[in-house]
């Protein structure tokens, strides 16, 4: 059985913005946690009443005992 965690740059470890310094901090932190990367892609989201926005998603897995 497996565990998923998403991280987007929404997320607060990242202060709202993409910084390749710090995502590979927090991949290297949840790694030693036992999380392994499954999938990384920019993605395009609809907005409202602005421009669409692109989204940076991190997918993680572990397993679960």
């Amino acid at each position: 059985m497996f565990e998923y965690k998403v991280l987007t740059q929404k997320d607060r470890i990242f202060s709202g913005r993409f910084d390749a310094a710090r995502l590979e901090r927090v991949l290297n932190e949840l790694a030693a946690d036992g999380w392994r990367l499954v999938q990384a892609e920019a993605t395009t989201l609809p907005a409202f009443l602005s421009k669409d926005r692109e989204e940076m998603l991190v997918i993680l897995e572990r397993q679960v005992e």
